[in-house]
């Protein structure tokens, strides 16, 4: 199987199937000297982990990382670092019935079509659980990048129809007031919310929203938001390795994501140059921007403002009302699935945004070191 790599400089490659042994991936181009420990990846594999509450999936799984390779004495050495999670509740025979017919919503289908085979215990390589190892990667990335003062507040910007009503830039000016000038206190309140919004009163609300669901053996979709400060002017490519591209490619990736846009986004399209452009002065000596219309991005080349993005999760495929599909006999049939599903995907999918952006962001830093020759001078 193709496909299971990504980035060029911090690249990474995932393995392993929902119902087989274990998960894992391997890092290569991570650099020497970095500080990590199991502990500095498990808090956030403690964020994706299944059966944090009513609104994820009921499986068990203490998603415990083991390092294998490339880090003595606890830095890295430079070399691979290999990461395994073994996993511990697999219920194969919850999917026993799923071998002879195709599940509305999922990659079934196509894996048959393009494969003539499919692991069907939960999905094989197409489930949501792959994403542990790019969180286990993504993991390391954001330790690297945080030295870098590189930060990341990434949360539920909706749950179904409801909507956090604080826009992005709220939560930067409401960090910038604080006296450090970090999301601490922010990211604080989204992980002690069981929805990770950054807002109690919209999380009631979704909660509400998820209660009625659940009533109907129905799911629900949402969007992820993520803020990324620090990144400096001129990280990305002008052409086909463009930050915002990269981005895109990254989000994607990630299974159940059906749209994703930068700054305004689609609302751009219906705006004036006069009303999207973002007007320039100079403070403190240097070019800064009065508004942030491109998110932080400009000709696929950051532009020094924060990085603000959106990334859009469609509904769980699996729910336990009727639907109607098609065997692999070739007949008509319906069907009611069974086992252990999240009615929504947003909550856990969150830290799983956060670190395919941070994966992108590093890969292109670590690119950007021969864009010019002051850069080759200043480390050779």
């Amino acid at each position: 199987m193709a496909g299971s790599t990504i980035g060029k400089h911090f690249q990474i490659t995932t393995w392993g199937e929902s119902h087989g042994k274990g998960i894992g991936v391997v890092i290569n181009g991570c650099p020497a000297g970095l500080p990590l420990d199991e502990a500095d990846i498990q808090k956030f594999l403690d964020r994706r982990k299944p059966g944090q509450s009513r609104y994820a999936t009921a499986r068990k799984e203490g998603d415990k990382a083991e390092i294998l390779s490339g880090v003595f004495k606890g830095r890295t050495t430079g070399t691979p670092v290999s990461l395994v999670i073994f996993n511990q509740d697999q219920r194969s025979r919850d999917y026993g019935d799923i071998a002879t017919y195709y599940r509305p919503g999922h990659a079934d289908y196509t894996f048959d079509e393009k494969y003539g085979f499919r692991d069907y215990r939960g999905g094989g390589r197409s489930s949501g659980r792959e994403t542990a190892g790019r969180v286990a990667a993504g993991a390391v990335a954001v330790k690297i990048l945080n030295q870098l003062g590189i930060s990341f507040l990434t949360y539920s910007r909706a749950i179904g129809p409801v909507s956090v009503p604080l826009a992005a830039e709220d939560l930067i000016t409401a960090a910038s007031q604080h006296t450090n000038g970090s999301f601490a206190d922010i990211r604080k309140r989204i992980l002690s919310d069981p929805l990770y919004m950054p807002d109690s009163i919209s999380s009631q609300k979704a909660q509400e929203y998820l209660e009625d669901c659940l009533r109907q053996q129905d799911s629900a979709g949402g969007i992820v938001e993520g803020i990324i400060t620090g990144v400096p002017a001129g990280i990305g490519e002008p052409v086909f390795d463009k930050l915002d591209a990269n981005l895109a490619k990254a989000m994607f990736s990630i299974g159940a994501v059906k749209g994703f846009e930068i700054g305004d986004g689609f609302a751009a399209a219906s705006a004036k140059g006069s009303q999207n452009n973002d007007a320039m002065r100079m403070e403190h000596g240097k070019a800064s921007f009065t508004t942030n219309h491109a998110g932080g991005i400009l000709g696929g080349i950051s532009n020094g403002a924060p990085i603000i993005f959106r990334t859009a999760f469609k509904p769980t495929p699996s729910i336990a009302s009727t639907q109607q599909t098609v065997n692999n006999a070739q007949e008509d049939i319906t069907i009611a699935i069974h086992g252990r599903h999240d009615p929504i995907i947003v909550p856990r999918a969150v830290v799983v945004v956060e670190c395919m952006a941070a994966l992108t962001v590093l890969d292109l830093i670590l690119e950007n070191t021969g864009a010019k020759m002051e850069n080759l001078e200043t480390l050779y």
